[in-house]
């Protein structure tokens, strides 16, 4: 009996022990907002028949061994401790219940969640505001796997508003293989060659900024010791996704340089807004990168019948991108930040960067332990001037016991960084949260400069012909 206790008893990936250390501690928020009020959602029911069987990690607690290394034990789970429903005052305006629900979900994103139960609660909150009649928040510890992980988990709770029976379906994440394998002998080789330089040239560069090279102090990074510890805030703004597919098509890009264009040119307006100076100053982002070789959410049984190898987990890996700076071309042309975001992100798949920089931190844990590797990408985070994070969601509206889902989006807490920049798409919108650090980062001016970015881009594009590349 003690043997099946101890074959039960799964460790955790190297990633999960990172996120969970003393030297650092990363959450997940996801936000789901609804159509209709949230009175009649049978919650603890939902929790115990849907939620709890879809990975033991959610009823489980980390347990180290003597070893040091750190396994997951199945424990009771309370479900009413993990269940939170605020009241709010009643008889409120709207906008009321927005600051409200904005001042709740910004203090509880900082809360550590106990160790001594499963990490991971959810919080309802059945008051309208002017995005949602209610919103489930839910809030997940990183350890218990990745966005990816924990996004198929969540999904694999929902179904298809329109027809439950049908799944749910995602834009496709397939590139064209047809060009590599008709390429000359002659393109093979140059590839090959730009690869080999590229690797050594990003991963040299990931491995200063990692250890030696801080960013630049400018309005979007204080730079303060234990900025983990300060007040955030976290909202959302919406974008059109037909608008970006316009713009993507008009400059014979992809979708992906079109939205890192604009967060890095509103990023870029809001620095000069703040201070004139940091337009120019040296600023990367820390780009979060599934390390899956895959094409799209598998179902949630794939993922739980798949080896230790497979999808479930934290399997991600860190990409530092250098912010364009504001000078005077691409002040008179913005265009300049999507091409800029095109060129960097070719650029970067022609590396092996990533793939070192996991195997190095493999190394460093072996030889110096979990926590030495803990401190390191805290000093990688804190290090660089924002997070970006970003996740494809459904085509079709989702529903959660026959309440429609209206609005959806995640963030990530817990970090030193002053700025977290999430990106999710669902049902036709690309929502983009912005976690910041409170009283450093005026969040009202951010949004503002990013709207402003997304407006000034799609106008300057739409004043071309057709297919114009850089």
């Amino acid at each position: 009996m003690e043997d099946q206790k101890e074959e039960q008893a799964e460790p955790v990936s190297p990633m999960g022990q990172y996120f969970n250390s003393s030297a650092i501690c990363i959450y997940i928020i996801a936000v789901l907002e609804f159509e209709v009020p949230l009175d009649d959602l049978q919650t603890l029911a939902l929790l115990k028949d849907v939620f709890l069987p879809i990975n033991p990690r959610f009823s489980s607690v980390m347990v180290p061994e003597k070893s040091g290394e750190k396994r997951w034990k199945k424990v009771d789970v309370n479900l009413k401790d993990h269940v939170n429903i605020p009241i709010f005052p009643e008889g409120k305006t709207v906008e009321s219940y927005d600051k409200c629900f904005h001042d709740y979900l910004s203090s509880i994103a900082i809360e550590q969640l106990p160790q001594g139960r499963p990490l991971w609660e959810i919080h309802i909150v059945n008051y309208p505001t002017s995005d949602a009649s209610g919103s489930v928040i839910f809030k997940l510890h990183h350890a218990l796997g990745d966005g990816y992980s924990l996004m198929g988990a969540l999904l694999s709770c929902l179904q298809r508003a329109d027809d439950p029976s049908l799944p749910l379906s995602f834009p496709s994440l397939k590139s064209s293989k047809q060009e590599s394998s008709t390429k000359s002998f002659y393109r093979r080789f140059s590839w090959m060659l730009s690869s080999a330089f590229n690797t050594v040239s990003d991963f040299g560069w990931s491995v200063l900024k990692s250890s030696i090279i801080n960013d630049d102090k400018t309005p979007i990074r204080s730079g303060d010791e234990g900025a983990e510890f300060h007040p955030i805030s976290i909202s959302s703004m919406a974008f059109s996704v037909d608008r970006i597919k316009d713009i993507k098509t008009r400059l014979g890009v992809t979708i992906n340089d079109v939205v890192t264009g604009i967060v890095f040119y509103g990023t870029r307006l809001y620095m000069q807004d703040m201070d004139s100076k940091s337009k120019t100053a040296n600023s990367t982002a820390l780009v979060l990168l599934n390390t899956r070789n895959i094409e799209g959410y598998q179902s949630i049984n794939d993922m739980l019948n798949t080896k230790s190898k497979g999808p479930w987990g934290n399997k991600i890996s860190f990409l530092h991108i250098p912010i364009p700076k504001l000078n005077g071309s691409r002040i008179s042309s913005p265009l300049e930040f999507i091409w800029e975001a095109h060129n960097i992100i070719k650029r970067k798949k022609q590396s092996l960067a990533v793939a070192l920089t996991g195997t190095l931190l493999d190394m460093e844990s072996k030889f110096r332990g979990q926590e030495a590797v803990a401190k390191h990408i805290r000093g990688t985070i804190a290090k660089s001037s924002a997070v970006i994070s970003n996740l494809v969601g459904p085509v079709q509206q989702m529903s959660l016991a026959n309440h429609p889902v209206k609005g959806f989006y995640f963030t990530l807490a817990g970090g030193p960084e002053s700025l977290v920049i999430s990106i999710m798409s669902y049902m036709g919108t690309l929502r983009v949260a912005l976690k910041t650090e409170k009283d450093f980062i005026d969040e009202q001016k951010l949004k503002s400069c990013m709207q402003s970015a997304f407006e000034i881009i799609l106008k300057a594009a739409m004043e071309i012909p057709h297919e114009t590349k850089h």
